[in-house]
């Protein structure tokens, strides 16, 4: 049963990584795919942590450091509509000030 868990969420890993790599046009969709990495990450941490039969509170850090992580990610997407109108990758020019 364990094994099987283990590879749902390593094949979770796999396509939130390939969504984000594919996905690059659009920063929401980005930012999409790297919340459903965290979220497999998650999920993978929280099973080898009752394996092990280890305490939980590292999950709730975890969880901390993802939020702060997303917050960024969409001040940066409002931003970026704000100043550009879009979330396109390909009208956003890096060195324009």
């Amino acid at each position: 049963m364990f094994e099987l868990f283990l590879m749902l969420l390593i094949f979770m890993f796999i396509c939130g990584s390939m969504s984000f790599v594919l996905k690059r046009k659009h920063l929401l969709s980005m930012l999409l795919s790297l919340e459903f990495i965290v979220l497999s990450l998650f999920f993978l941490l929280l099973l080898s942590l009752i394996i092990y039969m280890w305490e939980l509170y590292f999950l709730m850090l975890f969880l901390v450091f993802s939020v702060c992580e997303g917050v960024l990610g969409l001040s940066i997407l409002v931003s970026m509509i704000r100043t550009h109108g879009n979330d396109y990758f390909q009208s956003f020019n890096i060195l324009q000030c």
